[in-house]
């Protein structure tokens, strides 16, 4: 597990917050947030809403701010934002503001606090809001000048406490994952050709005048096909 990764778990099980117990925060606008960052990790629902703010298709977006690579441990196209120079600095930073305020990535969105979740496989399918868990880290930026509570932080944003579409893309995050490793170990395996195809359907093929979860299901279900196929040759 790289260092990132370690960081992230040890926050995880070590700084959580139920979504009504108080943490206090108050953003400063200082941009320090947007510096030496690597780690402003996408959703394809990110990607989708970043290209709606700046009118373009979210390939278009993903090639002039994003890189991606495979997960060490999930075996899963990563998408983030590109970081830029010595400063390793977000590249949606525009005279230290965000320039895509309204759209900015969920992690950005709901900064400093976080949220995951830690899931047995065989409950896969029986996972509800009930098994999201958040915390909160001193993010070294901003002052302790405000009290808020993580439902009400969340809500400001616009990012409900019954978010089904992060619901959704756990689930099939794991899914996939458990699949991609197994098809890992199986000889003759193309798996650039799994991955680029996981990456185009799960991110980069979206119509932005469209609603954007039903588009996503219906990526999923090709994305499923298509390693049907895959496996079968």
């Amino acid at each position: 597990m790289d260092t990132r990764m370690e960081r992230i778990r040890q926050d995880f099980e070590n700084n959580q917050l139920a979504v009504d117990e108080p943490f206090d925060f108050r953003c400063t606008l200082c941009g320090k947030c947007c510096i030496h960052r690597e780690d402003i990790f996408l959703t394809p629902k990110d990607l989708y809403n970043l290209a709606r703010e700046l009118h373009q298709m979210p390939e278009a977006v993903f090639d002039q701010y994003c890189e991606w690579y495979i997960g060490a441990d999930s075996r899963l196209p990563i998408v983030r934002l590109k970081p830029q120079g010595s400063v390793r600095r977000c590249p949606l930073l525009k005279d230290q503001k965000c320039s895509v305020h309204n759209a900015k990535p969920t992690v950005c969105a709901i900064f400093p606090i976080g949220r995951g979740m830690a899931v047995e496989k065989s409950r896969i399918d029986e996972v509800t809001t009930a098994d999201i868990r958040y915390f909160f880290t001193n993010p070294g930026c901003g002052d302790g000048s405000e009290t808020h509570t993580v439902k009400e932080w969340l809500g400001a944003f616009g990012i409900p406490l019954q978010d089904d579409f992060f619901i959704e893309w756990q689930k099939c995050l794991i899914k996939l994952s458990l699949r991609f490793r197994e098809m890992e170990k199986k000889p003759g395996s193309d798996m650039r050709a799994v991955w680029d195809s996981a990456l185009v359907l799960l991110y980069l093929t979206y119509e932005v005048g469209m609603e954007f979860e039903p588009q996503f299901r219906e990526h999923v279900e090709d994305l499923q096909k298509l390693l049907d196929k895959m496996e079968k040759h």
